[in-house]
């Protein structure tokens, strides 16, 4: 291995530390990850961003700064998830109407959603031998970031790990139903919609209103639904069992 000059040695020390550094490589990478995306004529298996993710990892390595440095540097733009989410709010009300004629099933719906979505993640990595702090990080995989982030710190899982797992359920979710709602003869946007956002959150809901206004508005709201559902009984299901 060749070893790095001091000068260049401290330089990354310092940008690994900076939170211009961080804040721009997101979004440098995020633009790169859009347009690549663009580019592959907008594939659903690859989302901007997860080029997004894997370009900045890749630079992170090469660069050889520690991710934690990062992390701390680029919190800024975490803050900024809190406002995004409630954003999502406009396009709520603007459907409303759509939303009232269906609450029945809405109601019905997001709590067995949302305890399945927890409970075949927590089995898998129990069934695979993972240790408690890798179930209780993948607990709350299918809970938008902002929201996922905070029941993760109270219950005691890796945000990092809970972050990984976001990301691989948001794809894995959004490219599952697009390739069997026309399999099953699924066409309603309210129904796409509502399944991306309580399966995929953020990420199924960024393919949803490219889909239509009403699909992300659906989709919108059951992103929400299932995070309040999960914030509030997560932690109490945790510590019954603790």
């Amino acid at each position: 291995m060749i070893e790095q000059p001091s000068w260049l040695a401290a330089l990354l020390a310092h940008l690994g530390q900076s939170s211009i550094f961080a804040i721009t490589l997101t979004i440098a990478t995020y633009i790169a990850g859009t347009w690549l995306f663009r580019k592959l004529k907008h594939p659903i298996w690859c989302p901007p961003v997860l080029m997004s993710a894997t370009l900045t990892a890749g630079i992170l390595a090469l660069l050889s700064i520690d991710f934690v440095d990062y992390q701390r540097g680029a919190q800024w733009v975490s803050i900024l998830l809190g406002p995004a989410t409630v954003a999502l709010g406009v396009p709520l009300y603007q459907q409303i109407h759509h939303i009232r004629a269906l609450w029945l099933p809405i109601l019905a719906t997001v709590p067995l959603a949302a305890t399945l979505a927890c409970a075949y993640a927590v089995g898998l990595a129990w069934w695979m031998g993972g240790t408690p702090e890798v179930m209780l990080s993948l607990a709350p995989k299918s809970v938008t970031a902002p929201i996922a982030m905070g029941i993760t710190e109270h219950i005691g899982g890796s945000l990092s790990l809970m972050m990984g797992g976001l990301l691989v359920t948001g794809v894995v979710a959004t490219l599952f139903v697009s390739l069997l709602a026309p399999l099953f003869g699924i066409k309603d946007d309210r129904i796409i919609g509502f399944v991306l956002g309580v399966n995929g959150h953020a990420i199924g809901t960024v393919h949803a209103f490219s889909i239509s206004p009403l699909a992300g508005a659906f989709s919108s709201l059951g992103m929400g639904l299932t995070g309040i559902f999960t914030a509030l009984c997560l932690p109490f299901a945790v510590e019954l069992l603790q």
